[in-house]
């Protein structure tokens, strides 16, 4: 867990993600990740020098109808004294039966992304946090580079002036692999998606592609980080 908490702080210090007196929804799917973002940040309240509130926030897209048991996330809020919010929804319905979409991913990605925003405010937070983490900067990157032919990534903090709210990723300097070690390690609950699609997205192919690329030249992806964080786009930049 000690490194864990020393990414996320230094994230945190380096983009301004936490201020004193934040109430933070913490967007929980039940994956590694988030699961991941949210005993740390929990662990980290402790120490960190701006008191915070947490909120655990799930969406259920209740796949094929079916409500998913989230009840192993509840015993962990419980036991982290997390106030935990779970919302059933209809996505998996709307995206799979309703839409019929051969590329599901796009709209799911949207409509959750809607559901969590409103799901924050409504829970009395102004701050949102996501767990993409160090893999998924260069991932995103490199597919928007591919597929769009832009040179561009998420920001480490957005603000959306429609909803007034930050969405914050305290996880971006945590490698995929090292948070994978960690869940194991401290045995934090997982809940495995039941997305049909799940591990056959462009993401996973290109994150085959980049495991290949660091097989040839080693280093291939902590210097597309650096890259991106030195040219400062799209709020890189550190403060």
């Amino acid at each position: 867990m000690q490194k864990m908490l020393s990414y996320i702080r230094r994230a945190c210090d380096d983009y301004n993600m936490i201020e004193e007196g934040d109430r933070i929804a913490v967007g929980v799917s039940g994956g590694k990740d988030s699961v991941m973002l949210l005993a740390a940040l929990a662990a980290m309240r402790i120490f960190y020098p701006k008191k915070y509130e947490l909120v655990a926030i799930i969406l259920d897209p209740q796949f094929n109808g079916v409500e998913t048991d989230y009840t192993p996330i509840e015993k962990l809020c419980a036991e982290k004294g997390i106030e935990l919010v779970i919302k059933r929804t209809h996505i998996g319905e709307i995206v799979f039966e309703e839409r019929k979409e051969k590329s599901p991913c796009s709209l799911c990605a949207r409509m959750r992304r809607g559901a969590l925003h409103d799901a924050a405010l409504e829970a009395g937070c102004k701050k949102l946090a996501l767990g993409h983490h160090y893999n998924d900067v260069v991932e995103t990157f490199l597919m928007n580079l591919f597929s769009e032919g832009r040179i561009g990534c998420f920001s480490p903090v957005t603000y959306l002036s429609r909803k007034d709210i930050y969405m914050i990723r305290p996880l971006i300097y945590a490698p995929e692999a090292e948070i994978s070690a960690a869940v194991a390690r401290l045995n934090l609950p997982i809940i495995k998606s039941r997305c049909t699609v799940d591990g056959k997205t462009l993401r996973q192919t290109v994150k085959e592609r980049l495991a290949e690329e660091e097989k040839n030249a080693p280093g291939v992806t902590e210097k597309i980080f650096g890259a991106l964080v030195r040219s400062g786009i799209d709020g890189w930049a550190k403060k």
